[in-house]
């Protein structure tokens, strides 16, 4: 039997990261990890999408070759070859994670683990036993299945399963219009697929500011990316090969024909086989739940990342990780401030955003001014031919605070650093229009957005 000062369960974002940061601040730690390290997010998630977004933009650069006057003859696109890259960039970084591990002295269990005590661990697969002084619980999520369309590998796919398709369909359904069904609208689309994205809710990416999402909606119907909003799916038959997808919207039902469908409903927290009823950890619809201090109902275990459903971001898993470790260490991080964590969709556009929307400032009662700055207005997006977008920044009337910065854009992703850290220091729309921005960078259409929060932007008129 092993003993160490901190046992963490689940080698994803969330796990490793805390890992490490324990193993600097001297602390001995056991990693237990049923699969590869890096979890759902490097191996069949953030990481391997992101990658094969990168080859649908390159696809479609080249189909628009012309714009910058380059022709050729018999363009050929794989999308196999998209996926087999993605497959490559996976393994250098779960390499690159293995390595960080075994640097700073993490020791790495393989297989299942369940919980004999609330300090002991008993590792399913590598007949081992760990004892610590303090538990993590970091086994992620996965995605939630609609009744009649279980994912089967072969028509009806979860995300793991569509980040393995090689063979390019003709057509597809997307039940969800959340961040994974518009990313994997935007990669299918690229390679010529017909894509549909069915959204029981008013728009697409309703968890985002309205405003935001219409420009997406206005996007994607340039681009010929069809969705239905409002669509309530009735059910779901798979047949001969493909489904046929029937739902409810303006009224009427209809009914949808596809090669495959992708279900993107949400998540439900990976907790079946932990054994947590016997630890006293409760569980509440299906997530872990945890205190202010991320720990559980049991002394000494912990649970960050998506297995407690506050934030399924893997950078959110990742700073619960570090704040719980520099606890254990006697130290005293900061409060995580989840109204403050960042959110980036990789879509085409972007979008990125930080902060309360519009309708949540109101809806809580500020008086509001509100900047707003086309894409459309900025050499820099002219320059590259990407001209769709918006920059929003929501802010308090009365004491000029930044409530919320919103974009729609390209590589708007990468703006989300400099709207990040404006809103950690607390700085004002007048603060964030003073700063200067390098001519030309699309980082100055976040000035100009916080310079129209009170009427002073001056590269777009309004009336």
């Amino acid at each position: 039997m092993a003993e160490y000062d901190l046992a963490i369960i689940g080698g994803g974002p969330g796990g490793y990261v805390a890992a490490i940061r324990a193993a600097q601040l001297g602390m001995k730690v056991a990693l237990v990890e049923r699969e590869r390290v890096g979890g759902t997010c490097l191996n069949w998630g953030c990481i391997p999408s992101k990658a094969m977004l990168w080859n649908a933009e390159v696809v479609n650069l080249v189909r628009d070759a012309a714009t910058y006057g380059i022709s050729f003859d018999n363009l050929r696109v794989d999308m196999g070859s998209a996926i087999d890259r993605s497959r490559q960039v996976v393994d250098q970084m779960v390499k690159g994670v293995e390595f960080l591990l075994g640097k700073n002295g993490v020791v790495t269990v393989a297989g299942d683990a369940e919980f004999a005590s609330p300090t002991q661990i008993r590792v399913r697969g590598a007949d081992e036993t760990v004892d610590a002084r303090a538990v993590i619980i970091a086994t992620g999520a996965r995605p939630r299945a609609l009744p009649g369309l279980d994912p089967d590998g072969k028509t009806v796919f979860g995300s793991r399963e569509a980040l393995a398709l090689r063979e390019r369909p003709e057509r597809v359904v997307i039940i969800g219009g959340g961040p994974i069904g518009v990313e994997f609208a935007t990669f299918w689309h690229a390679y010529g697929v017909e894509v549909t994205i069915l959204e029981m809710l008013e728009h697409l990416l309703p968890l985002e500011d309205e405003e935001i999402s219409v420009q997406l909606e206005r996007a994607f119907k340039k681009q010929g990316i069809k969705f239905i909003t409002g669509a309530k799916v009735e059910g779901a038959s798979v047949r001969d090969g493909g489904a046929s997808v029937r739902f409810s919207a303006r009224g009427g039902e209809q009914q949808l024909e596809a090669d495959h469908v992708l279900v993107s409903i949400g998540f439900t927290g990976n907790v079946e086989t932990l054994g947590l009823d016997g630890i006293g950890v409760q569980v509440e619809r299906g997530w872990v739940k945890t205190d202010g201090a991320l720990m559980t109902t049991a002394a000494g275990v912990y649970a960050i990342g998506d297995v407690t459903g506050i934030m399924n971001l893997a950078h959110v898993a990742s700073a619960q990780g570090v704040a719980v470790v520099e606890r254990l260490a006697g130290r005293t991080p900061p409060a995580l401030d989840y109204q403050h964590m960042p959110r980036a969709t990789y879509c085409a556009p972007e979008v990125g955003s930080v902060g309360l929307s519009e309708r949540q400032a109101r809806e809580a009662g500020y008086d509001l001014k509100v900047g707003k700055f086309p894409v459309r207005a900025n050499g820099r997006a002219k320059a590259i031919n990407q001209t769709d977008g918006l920059i929003k920044i929501v802010a308090d009337a009365a004491t000029g605070e930044t409530l919320g910065i919103h974009m729609v854009g390209p590589m708007v992703t990468e703006l989300l650093a400099e709207a990040s850290l404006g809103m950690t220091l607390e700085a004002t729309p007048r603060e964030l229009g003073w700063t200067v921005a390098a001519h030309p960078t699309l980082g100055e259409t976040v000035k100009e957005a916080a310079m129209a929060v009170n009427g002073e932007a001056i590269h777009f008129w309004t009336e």
